[in-house]
């Protein structure tokens, strides 16, 4: 499973505009990590996604993250100010992990 994390917006805008997607690739980490991933990213497929357009914040970061386990990849999107719980978890552990 090959996940990839890409920032848009805020303060860095034109910065982010050059940085390539954090990636992370499960092939490469301990299996406890593994496991750990897996379920991170399946509490955020079981979460509804938050409506579009609500929640907007002046210089909000906005964060997709792209899951493909071999199937059609699935990208998320939320926002500073739109994340879900399970968003955040993610995106926490990637952070620490990139």
């Amino acid at each position: 499973m090959r996940i990839s994390v890409a920032t848009h917006g805020g303060i860095a805008a034109g910065i982010n505009l050059r940085r390539r997607p954090a990636v992370v690739d499960s092939a490469r980490l301990p299996q406890p990590e593994v496991q750990e991933l897996r379920r991170l990213v399946a509490a955020v497929r079981a979460e509804p996604a938050p409506p579009a357009g609500t929640g907007r914040a002046r210089d909000a970061m906005t964060y997709v993250i792209t899951v493909d386990d071999g199937a059609a990849p699935d990208s998320f999107t939320a926002s500073d100010v739109t994340m879900t719980p399970a968003f955040a978890g993610l995106l926490g552990w990637l952070r620490d992990h990139t």
